[in-house]
């Protein structure tokens, strides 16, 4: 008789679920895994069965109000099996009573609204290929260089939890480049773009308004010369798909953004970039 269960992830397991995500065509960062397993090393499930490693999913906790769901993955011989449920109702034990979102493709949108999930917008992922360095706008200025504590309250400000240990380690990250956009002494966005499978992506993108978003667009660019860039913009933000489209960057590919106990109600016009599909 073959043997199932559901146990959390080690640490290296978490290495493989990025490996898996990219055979998906996921693009994954190249240190995705080391920043993920920050947020919540007790957030990362796997299927198990017959000491084979069927599947994998994740649900964060950033704190005990907010999770998220992400790196769902069952191995294709065992779809539609329901192992992806067991793994499923693990995940929504370690959620608990918080809210949780998630970003999912569309075909599995109704499955997710039968757990509850509802859908709040969708993402577009545009893609281009800088291939001139433009002059940088002198309010850009390297993240790492403005207070640590005023960032991560900014970017608070944009994301339905603190996390400032995410944080920390998402701009510092090898091969990354995160800049700020400071005017009269006033932080008015920030961004990261970090090296990938393929290219590069830039996330998050916060900002104030267009100019900061396109100066900082701008400047990251530059440290994604030869591409492709990629960027997940939320659709409701209109200057942020005017900004791709001013770009000549390409929609490529969707997912709708969804939770399980209502829509948080961030501030989209100011998000020109979510930070990872992974992790919200």
């Amino acid at each position: 008789m073959n043997r199932f269960h559901v146990e959390r992830m080690p640490r290296p397991e978490l290495d493989l679920a990025i490996e898996a995500a990219a055979r998906e065509g996921w693009n994954p960062g190249l240190h995705d895994a080391e920043c993920f397993w920050a947020i919540d090393p007790t957030g990362f499930f796997m299927g198990v069965m017959d000491g084979r490693v069927v599947g994998r999913a994740s649900a964060v906790a950033y704190d005990d109000r907010f999770a998220f769901v992400g790196l769902y993955i069952v191995a294709p011989e065992f779809r539609g099996l329901g192992y992806g449920m067991a793994i499923t109702q693990a995940l929504m034990r370690h959620v608990g009573d918080r809210n949780a979102g998630l970003d999912g493709v569309t075909s599995m949108v109704e499955k997710y609204g039968r757990l509850g999930y509802r859908p709040a917008h969708r993402s577009i992922r545009h893609v281009y290929t800088p291939r001139q360095a433009l002059d940088p706008d002198g309010r850009i200025v390297d993240a790492e260089s403005v207070d640590f504590e005023r960032l991560a309250d900014y970017d608070a400000r944009h994301f339905s939890a603190p996390r400032p240990t995410f944080l920390a380690r998402w701009i510092a990250q090898p091969g990354a480049t995160a800049l700020a956009f400071v005017e009269d002494g006033e932080i008015g966005g920030y961004g990261v773009i970090r090296p990938c499978r393929t290219g590069f992506k830039i996330g998050p993108l916060f900002a104030e308004d267009e100019r900061a978003a396109d100066a900082l667009f701008a400047a990251l660019g530059n440290h994604g010369l030869g591409g492709p860039v990629y960027l997940d913009v939320p659709e409701p933000n209109r200057d942020g798909m005017a900004l791709a489209g001013r770009y000549g960057m390409t929609p490529e590919f969707e997912c709708v953004r969804m939770y399980l106990r209502g829509d948080p109600g961030l501030p989209l016009d100011r998000i020109y970039g979510i930070t990872a599909f992974e992790i919200g």
